[in-house]
C-alpha cells in the first residue's frame, strides 16, 4: 500500500520554540523514516528568517552611509510597520513558486535583487518602497558591503529551487505572534491568522500546520538560552531582543484558531481570490479552506539538544523527539481524512 504523504509543512511557532531543530532533525532521517514513520518525503525547507537578519543588515549599512533605517526602529527594535509580516509571507509566497517551477535565479548582484525584492514586496501590502527611494551612491555602497551576504542566501535558495519538488515535502518555517495580553482574535498583520490570510492559494491547498506548542515564558527563555553573540545570522543560534518578545511575540493565537475552526483539528482561512470569468472580466470571491493542523507539544523541552554536533545526540533525547514528532505527524494525517 502507497504510504500518503504530506505535501506542504507550516511550520509556525513562537520563536525558540523548537521549530529550527525540528527542521534539523528531519534533515537528518532517511527517506524510510520520513515516509513510513512521519508520512513526508524527503525535505525541501523555506524560512522567512533570512529576510528579517538581511533587512536588520540593510538598516546597519544604511545608518553606517548617513541614510535613515528603513525597516526597523533601530538595531535591537521592532519593525517600524508591522505589516512587515505580511511582506515578509509575500516574499515566501514568491520563494514558494518558484521552488514549484524548479526556477533558479542568476542575477549580477545578488543584494540589487534582494533590493528589488523587497520594495516589490512592501507594494504588494501597501508599504513605501523604501530602498527605490535611496540615492544611488548609497544604495551601491549598501550593496557592495552586502553582496557576499545576499550572494550565499540566493545560492541557498537556488540550491533548494533547483530540486524536483515531487515526492517531496516542503516545510516552510516562520514565527508570529501577538503583544504581551493581547486579546483574541489578534488584529492583522500580527499573529497566525493574518499570516495565513496573506498566504498564497497554491500553499492553502497544499498545506497542513505544524505547530510547535511552548508558552511565550518558555519562548523567551529559550530565546536567551540560545544567542550567540555571533548567531544572528544563523537559524539556530540567533537571539530576538526582549522588546521584540514582548510586543511581538508575548502571545500567540495558534490554540485560539484550532478552537474556532468549523472543522477539528483545522485552522480556518479565508482567503479573498481574483478569478477571471468567461467573459474576461475580473472577479473576487471568498474562499474557505481548512488547514489540518497539529501540535507537537514541547512545553518539556524536547529539541535543544539538536542543536549539538550530530554525534552528541543522546538516544533517549533522539526518543523523545522521534516518539512525539510521529504522534503530531499521524494526527496531520487523520485530519487530511
Amino acid at each position: 500500500m502507497t504510504t500518503k504523504l504530506l505535501d506542504t509543512i507550516l511550520l509556525f511557532s513562537l520563536p525558540a520554540s523548537g521549530k529550527s531543530e525540528v527542521r534539523t532533525y528531519l534533515a537528518s532521517l532517511t527517506p524510510e523514516q520520513c515516509r513510513d514513520e512521519f508520512h513526508m518525503g524527503p525535505t525541501l525547507q523555506l524560512d522567512d528568517y533570512p529576510y528579517v537578519h538581511l533587512m536588520h543588515r540593510i538598516d546597519d549599512e544604511l545608518r553606517a552611509n548617513g541614510w535613515h533605517d528603513c525597516y526597523y526602529k533601530g538595531p535591537s527594535r521592532p519593525f517600524q510597520d508591522e505589516w512587515e509580516w505580511a511582506a515578509l509571507i509575500h516574499l515566501l509566497n514568491e520563494d514558494y513558486d518558484d521552488l514549484m517551477h524548479r526556477r533558479v535565479t542568476r542575477v549580477s548582484s545578488a543584494a540589487q535583487h534582494l533590493f528589488d525584492r523587497f520594495d516589490a514586496a512592501h507594494a504588494k501590502v501597501g508599504l513605501p518602497e523604501h530602498l527605490g527611494e535611496v540615492p544611488y551612491r548609497i544604495r551601491k555602497k549598501v550593496a557592495e558591503a552586502l553582496e557576499a551576504e545576499c550572494a550565499q542566501e540566493l545560492e541557498a535558495k537556488n540550491a533548494t529551487c533547483s530540486q524536483d519538488p515531487k515526492g517531496k515535502t516542503i516545510v516552510i518555517e516562520a514565527a508570529r505572534g501577538g503583544p504581551n495580553g493581547a486579546a483574541f482574535p489578534l488584529t492583522p498583520p500580527v499573529g497566525y491568522q493574518a499570516a495565513f490570510e496573506q498566504l498564497s492559494v497554491e500553499i492553502l491547498e497544499r498545506a497542513s500546520v505544524l505547530y510547535v506548542w511552548v508558552d511565550p515564558a518558555e519562548s523567551r527563555r529559550k530565546n536567551i538560552e540560545r544567542g550567540r553573540p555571533d548567531g544572528q545570522g544563523s537559524i539556530l543560534h540567533h537571539s530576538v531582543p526582549m522588546e521584540v518578545m514582548l510586543g511581538q511575540y508575548g502571545c500567540d493565537d495558534m490554540e485560539y484558531l484550532i478552537q474556532q475552526s468549523d472543522k477539528p483539528d483545522t485552522v480556518r482561512v479565508e482567503r479573498i481570490v481574483q478569478e477571471t470569468k468567461p467573459s474576461g472580466e475580473r472577479a473576487y470571491r471568498t474562499r474557505v479552506f481548512h488547514l489540518p493542523a497539529a501540535r507537537f507539544d514541547n512545553r518539556k523541552d524536547k529539541t535543544t539538544f539538536v542543536r549539538a554536533p550530530r554525534a552528541e545526540w543522546k538516544q533517549e533525547d533522539i526518543r523523545a523527539l522521534h516518539g512525539g514528532l510521529s504522534e503530531a505527524f499521524a494526527r496531520l494525517i487523520k485530519a487530511h481524512g
